[in-house]
């Protein structure tokens, strides 16, 4: 499949699932998280892809969270269905049939941390960096 803000690559079974947002540290916006659903649905659908791994472009980052500068034009109603949305894609990635692991290299921030939790197995280099700074928004 073609994605804007995901690369993808399948080796021996295994697809290779890369956020690459790197201008904006991998940070999950409103497509990036259709995208995400899109692939995890084609993830389910491909007999030859047996294994899923999640990771982020770089070294700097796994994903730093959501993309804050889109919340600005939200109002509460508008944050809530895209938290809710936010919760069914990471449902859908715990419930995966296909192992799921995330390579967490760099910050894995607010929604980043909870993709990394979403996922069966997490594999953490030696920079990665786990928080849940909304707490402080």
């Amino acid at each position: 499949m073609i994605f804007t803000n995901l690369k993808t690559e399948i080796q021996d079974s295994i697809l290779i699932l890369t956020v690459s947002r790197p201008e904006k540290l991998n940070a999950l916006n409103k497509a990036t998280m259709d995208e995400v659903s899109a692939c995890f649905k084609w993830v389910e659908q491909n007999e030859k892809i047996r294994a899923v791994i999640v990771t982020g472009e770089g070294e700097k980052s796994f994903v730093a969270g959501a993309d804050i500068s889109e919340f600005l034009e939200m109002n509460g109603p508008i944050g809530k269905l895209l938290s809710k949305k936010g919760q069914d894609i990471f449902f859908q990635i715990e419930n995966c049939t296909k192992p799921v692991l995330a390579a967490v290299n760099g910050f894995a921030l607010g929604g980043g941390c909870e993709l990394a939790m979403a996922c069966h197995i997490r594999i953490a280099s030696e920079n990665a960096f786990f928080a849940q700074p909304e707490i402080n928004l």
